[in-house]
C-alpha cells in the first residue's frame, strides 16, 4: 500500500509541474518581427541576438505592461498570417496601421510615426513623384505599405520587389536599380552609411496617401483581444511619460520619431 501510495503521489507531482510549465508558456507574448535584418530597427548580432532601437522598445513596452515577451523572428510576408494563427501573438516590426490591414487584425496606438522617403541614385536628378520616378527601376521591399503605394502610384515605373530592404540597397549600390522607396530613418542609416553616401541621396517625401502608408507604426494584435491591446496602450503612454521611450530613441536618432 505504502508503494502505491508514493506512486501516487510521484504522478500528481509531474501532473502538477506539467501544468504548471503549461501556464507558463501560455503566459509568455510572443512577439513578432521580420527575421531579415532591418537597421536601426532589429538587427541581430554575431551571435544571433537581436538588437537596436524597435528591439529596445518592446522590451521596455513589455516591462512597462508586466508581460514575459519573447522575441520570435518570422519572414515578414508570412507574418500576418503568423499572428492569426496564434504561432505569434503581437506584431511589433515597423507595421503601419492601414484601413486594408484592419480589415484582419487590430492595432494599438501607434509608437512612432515616420513618412516615407525616396532614395535615389545621386547622379540622376528626379523628383519623389510618380511624374519623376516615369522610366526609372525603382525597388520595393515586398508584403509592404511601399509595395502598395508603389503599385497604386507608380503605373510608369518599372518597379522591383526584393524579400529584404538590405537586398534593395544593394541593389542601388551595384547600380541595378534608379530608386527605391522606404521608411525615412532605415533610409537615413542607409544614407550615413560609407556606400549611400557613394551612391545615392534623398529624392524627398512620397506624396502623402494615408489610406496606404498608414497612420504611423502600431503594435499588431488579433481582433478581439481588447485585454492585452489596452496593456500594451498604456505601456506605450508610460514609456513616454516616464521619458523611457525617448532615452531609447536618444541612442539611435537625432529627431523625434513619434511623430504628431
Amino acid at each position: 500500500m505504502a508503494k502505491r501510495v508514493k506512486q501516487l503521489f510521484l504522478m500528481a507531482v509531474m501532473i502538477a509541474f506539467c501544468a504548471g510549465t503549461v501556464s507558463a508558456a501560455d503566459d509568455t507574448i510572443r512577439v513578432g518581427f521580420a527575421a531579415e535584418p532591418y537597421p536601426p530597427f532589429t538587427v541581430p548580432d554575431a551571435s544571433g541576438n537581436w538588437t537596436g532601437w524597435e528591439v529596445e522598445i518592446i522590451d521596455a513596452v513589455c516591462q512597462e505592461a508586466g508581460l514575459n515577451c519573447e522575441l520570435a523572428p518570422t519572414a515578414w510576408d508570412g507574418i500576418i498570417p503568423a499572428l492569426v494563427s496564434k504561432k505569434i501573438d503581437l506584431i511589433m516590426g515597423s507595421l503601419s496601421i492601414t484601413e486594408e490591414r484592419l480589415k484582419t487584425i487590430d492595432f494599438t496606438d501607434k509608437y512612432y510615426n515616420t513618412p516615407a522617403y525616396v532614395v535615389g541614385n545621386k547622379n540622376m536628378a528626379f523628383a519623389a513623384t510618380p511624374q519623376g520616378l516615369k522610366g526609372k527601376v525603382l525597388g520595393v521591399q515586398t508584403a509592404t505599405t511601399h509595395a502598395a503605394y508603389a503599385e497604386k502610384h507608380y503605373k510608369d515605373t518599372k518597379v522591383k520587389q526584393y524579400p529584404t530592404q538590405d537586398e534593395i540597397n544593394q541593389d542601388l549600390v551595384s547600380g541595378r536599380l534608379d530608386a527605391t522607396q522606404a521608411d525615412s530613418l532605415a533610409m537615413a542609416e542607409f544614407l550615413e552609411s560609407e556606400e549611400g553616401r557613394a551612391c545615392c541621396d534623398l529624392k524627398g517625401k512620397a506624396i502623402s496617401d494615408p489610406a496606404i502608408l498608414g497612420r504611423g507604426i502600431g503594435v499588431g494584435l488579433r481582433k478581439g483581444n481588447e485585454a492585452l491591446k489596452e496593456k500594451i496602450n498604456a505601456a506605450i503612454k508610460g514609456i513616454r511619460e516616464k521619458g523611457i521611450y525617448q532615452e531609447i530613441t536618444q541612442k539611435y536618432f537625432k529627431v523625434d520619431v513619434y511623430g504628431d
